[in-house]
This record gives structure tokens, sequence and C-alpha cells, in this order.
């Protein structure tokens, strides 16, 4: 199956990238494996929604995860809409508009992983169920932008904020548009009566959750980005440990 071997994919680039980015000897000719690996990680996230969805709900959904969240970030680097005001760098590249082309990606597997925590902890759904995934983005955000700004220089904020300079409007941002994706997700479930049952499927989009988080705070350690480290890791294993206990048997 393309899922088994997209995972084993990213497994293998994964330990290559802790490796490389750990010991700080990713050489330059190597930057595309960033983008690379966000694009394998939305992969995973696309197929999850088309193993839940069916080919064609799955497909549609995914899409549209990928090109609305597009449009919204190409407005906010555009105008500042939602997010704040903040420019892409080309260190992210290939860019569309400005706009990286794995942010899209970045977005279907924040969406397709934090869906499945949410459902863990909310079955029934609901308004409590997206707001439960729009912390669940806002958290993966808390490590994902000060290492992508303060270290790795893919965006640069021209706003500032408290914490690590980035505004309070990015992680609302976050929240908002998450919260809409989820509801979106609510009602395709709903409409097809589905039920959310734990299976491999599921079971990787936590682990491919913790494994994202895990290796943006590696780099946040490593770069000094202490607190949002050791805040990413607490709210991460606070929100994991909740869903794993209440998920379906």
């Amino acid at each position: 199956m393309w899922e088994n071997r997209i995972f084993k994919l990213f497994i293998f680039w994964y330990v290559c990238g802790i490796i490389l980015l750990g010991f700080d000897i990713l050489p330059s000719w190597l930057e595309w494996a960033n983008a690379f690996f966000l694009i394998l990680a939305g992969t995973l996230g696309f197929l999850y929604f088309l193993k839940r969805f069916g080919v064609v709900g799955g497909s549609v959904l995914g899409v549209f995860v990928f090109f609305s969240t597009f449009i919204v970030e190409w407005a906010g680097s555009d105008s500042g809409f939602l997010f704040g005001s903040y420019d892409y760098t080309d260190r992210f590249a290939p860019n569309v508009f400005g706009v990286p082309i794995a942010i899209g990606f970045a977005w279907l597997m924040v969406m397709a992983t934090t869906h499945v925590v949410a459902r863990w902890i909310v079955p029934s759904g609901g308004l409590v169920y997206a707001i439960v995934g729009g912390i669940g983005a806002v958290i993966i955000d808390l490590i994902i932008d000060p290492v992508a700004y303060q270290i790795k220089q893919y965006w640069i904020w021209a706003d500032t904020g408290l914490y690590y300079d980035i505004p309070w409007t990015n992680f609302f941002g976050w929240f908002v548009v998450a919260f809409v994706l989820h509801l979106i997700i609510d009602l395709m479930m709903k409409k097809r009566k589905m039920i959310i049952t734990s299976n491999l499927a599921e079971k990787r989009m936590v682990l491919l959750y913790v494994l994202m988080i895990a290796m943006f705070v590696m780099l946040g350690a490593i770069g000094g980005l202490t607190l949002a480290a050791i805040l990413t890791t607490c709210l991460t294993a606070a929100i994991v440990l909740l869903a794993w206990k209440r998920k379906p048997v």
C-alpha cells in the first residue's frame, strides 16, 4: 500500500533529519529536504483523509484544506490578514505567490493529526471537538513558529509580541483557521454518519503529531528556545495522554 510506503519513507527521512539537524551537519545543498519533510507529513495527512472519508470525500476535503489554508497564508503574508504582518523568505522554497508550497502540506498534517486527537477526546464531535482541535493546532505552533522564525528564518515578523517577538494574533489566527476547518470536518463526519474507531491509521496520525512536535522541540532546545520547548512538551503530553485515555476501545 502507498500509505505504508510513504509512512516508512517519512520515518526514514525523520531519522535522517534528527541526526543532521541535531548535530547541525545539514549541508546547504540539502536545505530542500526540510520542505520535502513537510510534504511527506502532509501527504500522510491527505492519505488519512482518503481512508476516513473515502476517495471522493477525502480528496475534496484534502484539496479544500490545502488551498484554503494556502490562500489564508497568502492573505496573511500579503496584508497581515488574521495572523499579523509577516513575510516568507526564500529559505523554504519553492514559493508560489510568496508562500511556500510546503505550508499547504503542513496544514494537511496539522488538520489530520489534530482531528484524530480531538475526536478521541470528544467522540461526539460538535463545538467542543472543534475547540479541542483548534487548541491542538495552537500547541504545534507554539514550537513551530519560534523555531521557524528565530532559528531557521523561514519567515520574518513585522509585528512583535511577548512570546519570542511573535504577535498574539498569529496564535489566534491558527486557532480560528483550525477551528473552522474542524467544524467542516465535523459536518462531514455527521453527514456520513461515521464513527471514529481506534485503528492503525489513527494511531499513526497521533504518532505523527508527537513526532513533528518532538523534532521542533529538539531544535528549539538546541537553539536556546527553552520556554517554547518546555511549554510545548508539557501541553503536548497533556493533550495526547488525555486523548489516549479517552480513545475508543
